[in-house]
């Protein structure tokens, strides 16, 4: 794959650059009217989103390896086609294999608003193949501008049914994890899977005092993170998803993990729209299902 934006078909002057970036992966930067942003071809992975006048919204480890085949500690991993570890064969990928596969950009496109949209496509290789033998076909669309929109389509075109599940596993930077409230969750039932999956209902915020690791159900209306250390709200909206997932990993296991930087647990928090557990998608012959997320910007002050 060249990485050469001028003979990119799919690169806008001034707009849509691509690079070699950490590790010598391909990266797409992304010039928008409100916002810059870029994304690591492998595994479609957005790496940051910086709205105008505004701070980073997306967290990167700055020990987060940057390798052929591995995951990058942050940014916005894509977790699919399933979430979690496979439920039949435990050799399998953790979450898919989506994130380490490299993918091409098929399309680019200067919107009437001044947003860059890309157009993306997994480049599947022949261990995906055996672990997914559906014809299938996955489409991500990035919308960057004022706002950061995602899309991520897949269809059936097979001759049977199949369930997937999946996840945008956002980073997001934060001034004080400890000092963050998380709403739109409350009264939600989730799975607390630090307590073996205890299912347990949520009363209010969330906050962040420990290592957190929950899936929330019937999760569907708009997730907010209030951060006063930053002074800003970050907004979720989004549809096609009727679970949340919320993890910090704290000092304990941040530690053994090996990739978060310094005191990394206390910069980041994961909210990621989802379909996981029981919110897991069939999608029947023909058919197809979106997964839409919005995220946006708004001042505390």
């Amino acid at each position: 794959m060249s990485t050469n934006s001028d003979h990119h078909p799919h690169t806008i002057n001034g707009r849509v650059a691509l690079r070699n970036g950490k590790g010598d992966l391909p990266v797409v930067d992304i010039t928008a009217v409100g916002a810059t942003a870029s994304v690591a071809l492998q595994g479609a992975h957005l790496l940051s989103w910086i709205p105008e006048g505004g701070a980073e919204v997306i967290w990167v480890s700055e020990d987060a390896k940057f390798a052929p085949g591995k995951s990058v500690r942050g940014g916005v991993p894509i977790c699919w086609p399933w979430f979690g570890p496979h439920t039949l064969e435990l050799s399998y990928p953790a979450h898919g294999f989506a994130r380490t596969i490299d993918w091409e950009l098929s399309g680019s496109a200067l919107l009437e608003s001044g947003e860059v949209e890309l157009t993306l496509r997994p480049m599947l290789n022949s261990q995906a193949k055996s672990q997914w033998p559906h014809a299938t076909e996955l489409e991500y669309r990035i919308a960057v501008g004022k706002q950061l929109r995602f899309a991520l389509t897949t269809r059936n075109e097979g001759s049977d049914a199949f369930t997937i599940g999946q996840a945008l596993h956002t980073y997001f930077a934060v001034g004080d994890a400890s000092q963050i409230s998380i709403g739109g969750l409350d009264g939600c039932p989730y799975l607390d899977k630090v307590d073996g999956f205890e299912r347990k209902q949520q009363s209010g915020d969330v906050s962040i005092s420990e290592e957190t690791d929950r899936i929330y159900l019937e999760s569907s209306i708009d997730c907010t993170i209030d951060d006063p250390a930053l002074q800003r709200r970050i907004r979720i909206n989004k549809s096609g998803s009727n679970s949340t997932i919320v993890w910090n990993p704290w000092i304990e296991t941040a530690e053994k993990m090996g990739d978060l930087g310094e005191n990394g647990y206390l910069k980041m928090v994961c909210v990621e729209s989802a379909n996981a557990a029981d919110d897991v998608v069939t999608i029947d012959p023909g058919g197809e299902h979106t997964l839409q997320i919005v995220y946006s910007v708004e001042s505390l002050v």
